[in-house]
């Protein structure tokens, strides 16, 4: 029986990987094989495909205890099988070579100056929604182990979430004896801009009409994140009334998007002229409309 590497696809040489390992190597795999940069690439779309198959399965629970019996059994087993085949030659070599003493010291001094893995740094940075939206470069300084700083430029990918992470590999703290630095997990807190507020993947934002807009109904242009949409305004909007536009919100993660909620905010002007005087005068005269009079639509 022939089965697919799922760990190897994604990067690993084991399987002793957790979900969080997991998530972080299926994106950068995803971003580097996704078919949307890789234009009529046959190799990467087989590619994209096989990386999707190994995380759907390895990020579920069920499937992955299923799939690790099978893992071992086919992969697990003759990998350990071949990597004591090979630390024996080794074994043979050495003693051929420099004789059972050497080999101990080898041995000896390998044990005392084992590779360890450097640690990794966790930190965060923030961006507005419309850098999250689109992607963006930024550049963000740590202080290293020697107590001097370090600059480095970080991409953040369009449409990441709230809270989510990026994986920078090689850029935690230094390993001993050989070992491999660690990594760098940046944080993405995501703000708001003064007119755009994201909630899930649903982004707000003020529509500011007049009492004549509200009264009469009209159309009008609300700017989204990356485009305009016209909308009509219903007569008899209410100040904190929602008008929703499907598909113009922030993005889902899967090709989608949530909405843009546009939340209406009546403005009354604060200088009028003396036409606009006599008319609310005689606006007032004419209307039976009292807003505090519960009875009254």
């Amino acid at each position: 029986m022939v089965i697919k590497d799922y760990y190897k696809i994604l990067g690993f040489n084991n399987n002793k990987v957790n979900i969080d390992e997991i998530k972080n190597a299926y994106r950068e795999q995803a971003k580097k094989y996704h078919p949307d940069v890789n234009n009529n690439n046959h190799q990467a779309e087989e590619r994209f495909k096989d990386i999707s198959e190994a995380y759907n399965t390895l990020s579920d629970t069920k499937q992955r205890r299923k799939y690790d019996r099978l893992w071992y059994y086919y992969i697990g087993r003759k990998n350990k099988q071949n990597k004591k085949y090979r630390d024996a030659k080794m074994k043979d070599f050495i003693g051929l070579f420099f004789g059972e003493k050497k080999q101990e010291e080898t041995k000896t001094k390998n044990k005392t100056k084992e590779a360890q893995r450097g640690e990794d740094i966790n930190t965060e940075i923030t961006a507005t929604i419309v850098e999250a939206f689109f992607g963006a470069t930024k550049q963000i300084t740590f202080k290293t182990v020697e107590g001097g700083s370090k600059k480095i430029d970080v991409k953040i990918p369009a449409g990441i979430r709230d809270n989510e992470k990026i994986r920078v590999i090689g850029q935690g703290k230094l390993g001993k004896n050989g070992g491999k630095n660690g990594d760098l997990f940046i944080k993405i807190k995501i703000k708001d801009t003064q007119s755009l507020k994201l909630q899930g993947i649903d982004i707000y934002t003020d529509l500011l009409i007049s009492p004549w807009e509200s009264a009469l109904s009209t159309k009008v242009l609300i700017q989204g994140i990356d485009s305009e949409a016209e909308v009509q305004i219903p007569k008899g909007t209410q100040s904190g009334e929602q008008i929703v536009i499907k598909g113009k919100g922030y993005k889902d993660g899967k090709g989608g998007r949530g909405d843009l909620i546009a939340v209406t905010k009546i403005m009354i002007p604060k200088t009028i002229s003396q036409e606009e005087m006599t008319l609310f005068k005689k606006l007032k005269e004419i209307s039976k409309f009292n807003p505090r009079n519960a009875r009254n639509g």
